[in-house]
């Protein structure tokens, strides 16, 4: 098992290329009205909206572009509206662009903008939840995201929890290590621990979570 204290600075680039050689190529033989689709783990967002705020945000990394309120709810309004007047393919022209350029950028951060990368990959699974696409929330790029994830809630030090998961061999220790308390324990596949991580709707799913609350676990609410 990977040691999360010992940060591997080319994980989150890896994850973002890995996620780019797949969803920028669906995006692509996308209509216009599936850009129009709403995605629901984002009320009032379009698929559009939400590639949007993914090239936007990974465009502010790449180019250093951190003002006060930087991904501030009314921060990522405004880089949508920015884009209103592009073109569907001009959005994921820079999409691609960005999560090809935003990895080194992230490693040399030395830790703080890791989570950057896990929220786009786990925004890729918003889109591809919402346009019915294969490998929302896992695909080729959830090895990566799942180390990410371990990394980012042990530099966190989010409440500590063992997943026994269907879908991967070894189990996954998550959180930080001062947490003073039993860790809690879930067991389930693999995208559907993200999604309880992400705070991402979880009807439907078939798992166990003990020793915790679902809302605990989320690391972007």
């Amino acid at each position: 098992m990977t040691d999360v204290s010992v940060r591997d600075a080319e994980l989150p680039g890896r994850l973002l290329a890995v996620e780019r050689d797949v969803l920028v190529p669906m995006l692509r033989e996308r209509s216009e009205a599936d850009f129009a689709r709403p995605v629901a783990a984002c009320p009032g967002w379009s698929v559009r909206d939400v590639v949007a705020h993914c090239s936007s945000a990974l465009m502010r990394v790449v180019e250093s572009r951190f003002e006060e309120g930087v991904f501030s709810p009314e921060c990522n309004d405004r880089d949508i509206a920015e884009r209103s007047a592009w073109s569907d393919a001009q959005v994921v022209d820079e999409l691609e662009r960005g999560m090809t350029e935003a990895g080194p950028v992230i490693a040399e951060a030395g830790g703080v903008l890791d989570g950057v990368a896990l929220g786009e990959w786990v925004h890729a699974g918003d889109v591809r939840d919402a346009l019915g696409l294969p490998g929302a929330y896992g695909g080729a790029g959830l090895p990566h995201a799942l180390a990410l994830l371990a990394r980012v809630t042990w530099e966190r030090d989010r409440l500590p929890l063992h997943a026994d998961l269907d879908d991967v061999d070894e189990p996954l220790k998550l959180g930080g290590l001062s947490q003073v308390r039993t860790p809690a324990r879930f067991i389930g596949d693999s995208a559907t621990l993200v999604r309880l991580y992400a705070g991402r709707p979880v009807a439907g799913a078939e798992y166990e979570l003990a020793g915790a609350e679902e809302g605990e676990l989320n690391i972007f609410g």
